[in-house]
């Protein structure tokens, strides 16, 4: 299963093709995409992105994740998230959101399995 591309960006709206939904903030993997709710692991804008915010798309055997910080870069990533990723083996890339697309959207025409997470505001 290839990873589906991002179909579109702007302030607080993002579209994955194969889906219906425009989300805020997401997840994408190899086959499939949701809506990235930080209710859930109690993520905040510091310390920011969480170990337990990419595991559920690491789970789905991705060799590269994207992040993206956000348009203005608002959302921080600890050294402990890029650790936790590279001790599994996946190459993290971390960029503000609109290179974050664009960089994640060319991996997935080369046929990587690649995962994103991704802040659609600040």
């Amino acid at each position: 299963m290839s990873s589906p591309e991002i179909a579109s960006l702007s302030w607080g709206q993002m579209k994955v093709h194969g889906s219906t939904k425009i989300y805020k903030d997401c997840k994408v993997w190899p086959g499939g995409s949701r809506a990235w709710d930080w209710r859930e692991t109690g993520t905040e804008h510091s310390p920011g992105v969480q170990p337990a915010d990419v595991e559920e798309v690491v789970e789905k055997g991705v060799q590269i994740l994207v992040i993206g910080r956000g348009m203005s870069e608002a959302l921080k990533v600890p050294p402990s998230t890029v650790e936790y990723l590279k001790k599994k083996g996946i190459d993290v890339r971390v960029l503000q959101t609109e290179k974050a697309v664009k960089e994640y959207n060319a991996l997935v025409t080369q046929g990587i399995r690649v995962g994103g997470v991704f802040h659609s505001t600040c």
